[in-house]
């Protein structure tokens, strides 16, 4: 079996984990977000393709769920003593030392895919892991502050500002020109069924929808996706601030209704959306928050084998 999963972030790579561990025999193809990356301390960081790498390859800080266990970081501070900027986005020693590998392939002329296939040569993550595209993709967001009506960088608006300045519009910007990177195309075309994770809508799963080609090789394929939302909030995160920006409630209907049926044909929903509804989609209602609120266990299998057996049903 052939499954393709579209992902960025925390709660992409932990349902990953857990897709990983209900199906061990099938092959797993992630398509990674890029649009988060961003040029720091001369380095390219791509934060959401690492997620995915450090969390299935057993890497992870699994208490805030991104960057390395055990880090330390003293180049961090010393940078800070000499007053580089920017100082909001920290990076541990252990996580520079992958974006100085990445850095250097770039600079001889690897192209992102290939830099990621041979990154995850030492992590093991048990997928095959592609960006998105090889092409440069950034999101941008305009804000009104106190320097006045502005575009900065995703990272500065969710990392510095931790969105709380409105978001009066999200751009990906570069994308008009970008290619699906190798691959990415022909593991839609063979996969069995697709899954889309609870990630963000709007800067995850919604900017890889972005790249020309992906949406449409999309479309004749069996997708099922699991809300982000749960009874009106995001499931991590801040995604209601992505969804406000453009014009989307915070809802697993309106998440639901923004993919619409031409690309889902399944929902996976909490328990207290189980009214949610949509002409050609099946929607079904289990329980979606990967942490058991009682005991703290990653029950995050449990919620990929409903999201996998609903997949599979639709796809007989």
């Amino acid at each position: 079996m052939h499954i393709v999963s579209l992902a960025g972030g925390i709660g992409g790579a932990r349902f990953l984990r857990g897709l990983r561990e209900t199906a061990p025999d099938a092959r797993i193809t992630v398509i990674g977000n890029t649009g988060d990356d961003i040029t720091l301390f001369g380095l390219r960081v791509c934060p959401d393709l690492d997620t995915v790498m450090y969390t299935l390859g057993g890497g992870i800080d699994e208490e805030q769920g991104w960057g390395r266990a055990k880090e330390t970081h003293v180049v961090k501070d010393e940078l800070a003593a000499y007053g580089v900027e920017p100082q909001w986005f920290g990076l541990g020693d252990r996580d520079f030392a992958t974006h100085i590998v990445r850095s250097q392939m770039l600079e001889a002329g690897f192209p992102l895919s290939q830099i990621t296939r041979a990154l995850c040569a030492r992590w093991q993550p048990g997928v095959e892991l592609l960006p998105m595209s090889d092409d440069r993709c950034e999101t941008h967001v305009v804000v009104t502050d106190e320097r006045g009506r502005r575009a900065v960088h995703f990272q500065e608006w969710w990392v510095r500002l931790r969105a709380s300045v409105p978001a009066e519009s999200i751009a990906l910007v570069g994308v008009d020109s970008a290619k699906p990177a190798p691959g990415v195309l022909e593991a839609i075309e063979e996969a069995d069924v697709v899954i889309l994770p609870p990630s963000n809508p709007v800067v995850s799963i919604g900017t890889i929808l972005q790249v020309p080609g992906i949406r449409e090789t999309l479309l004749p394929k069996t997708v099922v996706g699991v809300s982000p939302i749960i009874g009106g909030a995001p499931v991590r995160g801040m995604a209601d601030a992505c969804l406000t920006a453009i014009g989307v409630e915070t809802t697993a209907q309106a998440v639901l209704d923004l993919y619409g049926a031409e690309l889902v044909d399944g929902w996976l929903v909490a328990p207290e959306d189980s009214g949610v509804r949509l002409d050609g989609v099946r929607v079904v209602a289990r329980p979606i928050l990967m942490r058991d609120p009682e005991t703290g266990a990653d029950v995050a299998a449990d919620i990929a084998r409903d999201a996998l057996d609903l997949a599979l049903e639709l796809a007989r």
